[in-house]
C-alpha cells in the first residue's frame, strides 16, 4: 500500500474526476494561480486550463449560485469554499436551492453540485474563521454530508460523492491535511452514509468524525493502557450516518461516549444520543455521555483555544464521570 497524507489523497480524487468526465470543473477562491488556500489544487490551473478551474471572486453567494445553475445544466460542478465559515455568506444558496430543487420539480430537475470546504478550529485563527458548521448542514433534507478523517476515507468518499446525483458539503479538517495514511493503490469507493470502525473492543463505544475520530484514537490508547479496550467508530458522512453501525457496537459495550468538535448545544451528538437513548437503552449501563466543544466563540489565543476543543482528557473524565471507569 502506498502511504500519502490527506491533501494528496484529495488532489488525487479531484484529478481523476476531471480526466473521466469532461463536464466536471472547480471553481473557488484561489484554486487556480495560487493553488488553493490549502494546496490541493496546486498544478491544475496548469493541468487542465482556466475552462475546467476558475478562480472566482470573493462572492460565496455567487459563485454557489453559478455552481447551482451549472450543476441544473448538466454539467457536475466541484466548488471549493476556502472556509465552512464563509458558507454563511451562501446559505440561502445551498438550503433554499441546491438542496430543494429535486423535491420541488418532483424529480424533474436534480443539483449534482460537490462543495467542498475546510471546517474545525485549532489553528489559531480567531472567532469567525474556526467553527464547525457541518451538523447545520446535516439537518437540511436534500443536503448529503461527509465528514473524512484519514487519507484512505478522503479518496474513497470523494470518488463516491463525484459520482452522486445530490448536493454534497464536503467537510475537510483544516488540521488533517498532512496527516498521513495508507492508501491502496488498486480502485476502491467508499459509499456515503457507511461508518468505519477504526479500532475494536468490548468495553466502551466512542463515536466521533473528522479531527475527533483521532483524538478518540488517542484516549482509546490510553485506556487500553488501564485494560479497557474501546471501539472507536468514525462516522464517516453526518447525512445520511449510520446509526445500524453504532447501535451494534454500543449493543455490544454497553456504554458509549459522543465526541464531536462543534459546540455542545445544537451539535450532531445530541441527534447520535438521542438515536441510541430510543433504540438501545436496554443495552447502556449508564447514561450516553457526550464531549463537545465549549460554548463559546473560538479565542485566538492557543491556550485559550485548546481548551475549547475536546481533547482525550475531556474524553476520559467525562468517562469517569459517567461509567465510574
Amino acid at each position: 500500500m502506498a502511504e500519502m497524507i490527506l491533501r494528496e489523497a484529495l488532489a488525487k480524487g479531484l484529478k481523476e474526476a476531471l480526466d473521466s468526465d469532461p463536464n466536471v470543473f472547480m471553481m473557488g477562491e484561489d484554486i487556480g494561480e495560487y493553488g488553493g488556500a490549502y494546496a490541493v489544487t496546486q498544478g491544475f490551473l496548469e493541468d487542465y486550463g482556466p475552462d475546467r478551474i476558475k478562480d472566482t471572486p470573493i462572492s460565496e453567494a455567487g459563485f454557489v449560485g453559478a455552481g447551482i445553475g451549472a450543476a441544473l445544466g448538466g454539467l457536475r460542478p466541484i466548488v471549493e469554499l476556502m472556509t465552512i465559515n464563509f458558507s454563511l455568506m451562501a446559505i440561502d444558496q445551498i438550503v433554499n436551492h441546491a438542496a430543494r430543487f429535486r423535491y420541488m420539480s418532483n424529480g424533474q430537475f436534480s443539483v449534482p453540485l460537490l462543495i467542498r470546504t475546510v471546517t474545525g478550529g485549532g489553528g489559531q485563527l480567531g472567532a469567525t474563521h474556526s467553527q464547525s458548521f457541518e451538523n447545520w448542514y446535516a439537518s437540511v433534507p436534500g443536503l448529503k454530508v461527509v465528514v473524512p478523517a484519514t487519507p484512505y476515507d478522503a479518496l474513497g468518499l470523494l470518488r463516491s460523492v463525484v459520482n452522486d446525483g445530490n448536493p454534497i458539503i464536503f467537510a475537510e479538517h483544516a488540521l488533517l491535511y498532512g496527516s498521513r495514511g495508507e492508501v491502496p493503490e488498486e480502485w476502491y469507493e467508499i459509499p456515503i452514509g457507511k461508518a468505519s470502525i477504526k479500532r475494536s473492543g468490548d468495553d466502551i463505544t466512542l463515536v466521533a468524525y473528522s479531527r475527533m475520530t483521532h483524538v478518540a484514537l488517542e484516549a482509546a490508547e490510553i485506556l487500553s493502557e488501564r485494560g479497557i479496550e474501546s471501539e472507536v467508530v468514525d462516522l464517516r458522512s453526518l447525512r445520511p450516518w449510520d446509526e445500524e453501525t453504532v447501535l451494534n457496537s454500543v449493543r455490544k459495550t454497553n456504554r458509549v461516549v459522543v465526541i464531536e468538535e462543534t459546540w455542545k448545544t445544537g451539535g450532531f451528538g445530541a441527534e447520535i444520543a438521542s438515536t441510541i437513548q430510543e433504540k438501545a437503552f436496554d443495552d447502556l449501563d449508564g447514561p450516553v455521555a457526550r464531549v463537545g466543544g465549549l460554548d463559546v466563540p473560538a479565542p485566538y489565543a492557543r491556550n485559550l483555544e485548546s481548551e475549547t476543543i475536546p481533547s482525550s482528557k475531556r474524553i476520559l473524565k467525562a468517562i469517569a464521570e459517567h461509567y465510574g471507569i
